[in-house]
C-alpha cells in the first residue's frame, strides 16, 4: 500500500498544450508569420500596401459610379483646378480628375511591378536551379553568361527594347522582367548548390526521380524563402524603373496613366499647378517605402538565425 501511494503521489505530469506545441513543433512558414506579426513597421507597411491596392482596383469604379469621373475624360474648359470638395486631388491641365488618374496610375504601376517581378523570379529561379543542380562546365558557362549580362547597363538595355519595339504595357513589364533576373539566378544557384547533396535529394534520386523532377519538386520548393524575400524587394524596384521610363516618355502612353507618367506631366507645370506632382509623387513614395519595409520584414521573418 505504501508503495502504491508513493507511486500515485509521484506520477508523471499530464502533458499540457504548451508541451504538445513544443513536441509537434512549427513549420518555417508558421514561425515566419509569427515573427512578421511582431514587426510593427512591416505589418503597418503591409496594411498600407493592401489599402493602396484595394483603392487602386475599386477606386476608379466607385468614382465613376458616384461622380462620373473617368481617367481619360477631358474638360478643357474647366482646365487645371486646385483640390476642392468636387475634386479632392484637383484636376490636371486637361481638366481630368487627378484622384481618378492617380488611382488608375497606381493600379498600372502595381501591375507592371508585380508582373515584371514575376517574370524576373520565374526566369531567374529556373536558370539558377538548373545551373546549380547540373554543376560542372554547364554551371560555369551559364554563370559566365550571367556575369557578362550583369556588367551591361541594365536600363540602357530596357530603353533599347522599348525603343525598337512598339511601346505597350505588355512590352514594359516583359522588358523589365527579362533583364532583371540575374540576381535571382545567383541567389537560387547558391541555395541549390547547398541542397543538391542533402539526404532528401539523395532519397529522391534513389527512388528513381528524374533530374527535372528533383529540380522542380524538391530543390526549388526548398528555396522559396529567399525567392519570396527577393520578390518583395524586386517589386518596388520594378515600379521605380517603370516610373523612370515613363518620366522619359518611354513607358505607359496616353491615355493610359502610371504614377511615373503622372509625375512627368506634373513636373512640367509644378511651379503653377503644384498639386499635379505632389499627389502622384506622395502616393508613389508611400507605395515604395511600404513595399521596401514589408520586404525587409519578410527577410527578417524568414531568417532562421533571428532571435524570437
Amino acid at each position: 500500500m505504501g508503495n502504491t501511494r508513493s507511486l500515485n503521489s509521484h506520477s508523471l505530469p499530464v502533458p499540457t498544450a504548451i508541451d504538445d506545441q513544443l513536441i509537434s513543433g512549427t513549420s518555417l512558414w508558421k514561425d515566419a508569420w509569427r515573427r512578421l506579426r511582431k514587426n510593427r513597421m512591416a505589418v503597418a507597411s503591409g496594411i498600407a500596401v493592401g489599402g493602396l491596392t484595394v483603392a487602386a482596383i475599386i477606386g476608379p469604379t466607385i468614382l465613376k459610379m458616384s461622380w462620373g469621373y473617368e481617367f481619360e475624360t477631358q474638360n478643357l474648359e474647366y482646365g487645371a483646378q486646385p483640390p476642392s470638395l468636387d475634386h479632392w486631388f484637383g484636376t490636371d491641365f486637361l481638366g481630368r480628375d487627378l484622384l481618378t488618374r492617380v488611382l488608375h496610375g497606381a493600379r498600372v504601376s502595381l501591375e507592371v511591378g508585380l508582373l515584371a517581378a514575376l517574370v524576373s523570379a520565374t526566369v531567374g529561379t529556373v536558370y539558377g536551379a538548373v545551373a546549380g543542380y547540373v554543376g560542372g562546365r554547364v554551371d560555369a558557362v551559364m554563370m559566365r553568361i550571367v556575369d557578362v549580362l550583369y556588367v551591361l547597363p541594365y536600363m540602357f538595355l530596357v530603353i533599347i527594347l522599348v525603343t525598337i519595339f512598339d511601346r505597350s504595357l505588355l512590352l514594359v513589364f516583359v522588358a523589365l522582367g527579362f533583364v532583371s533576373w540575374l540576381m535571382t539566378a545567383r541567389i537560387v544557384r547558391g541555395q541549390v548548390l547547398s541542397l543538391r547533396e542533402r539526404e532528401f535529394v539523395r532519397a529522391a534520386r534513389s527512388a528513381g526521380s528524374g533530374d527535372w523532377d528533383i529540380v522542380f519538386r524538391h530543390l526549388i520548393p526548398n528555396t522559396l524563402g529567399p525567392i519570396v524575400v527577393y520578390f518583395t524587394l524586386t517589386v518596388p524596384s520594378m515600379i521605380l524603373q517603370e516610373a523612370f521610363l515613363s518620366f522619359l516618355g518611354l513607358g505607359v502612353q496616353e491615355p493610359q496613366a502610371s504614377l511615373g507618367a503622372l509625375i512627368n506631366d506634373g513636373a512640367n507645370q509644378m511651379i503653377v499647378f503644384w498639386w499635379t506632382v505632389v499627389f502622384p509623387g506622395s502616393v508613389l513614395g508611400v507605395l515604395l517605402f511600404s513595399l521596401n519595409f514589408l520586404g525587409d520584414g519578410l527577410r527578417d521573418a524568414l531568417d532562421p538565425q533571428m532571435k524570437t
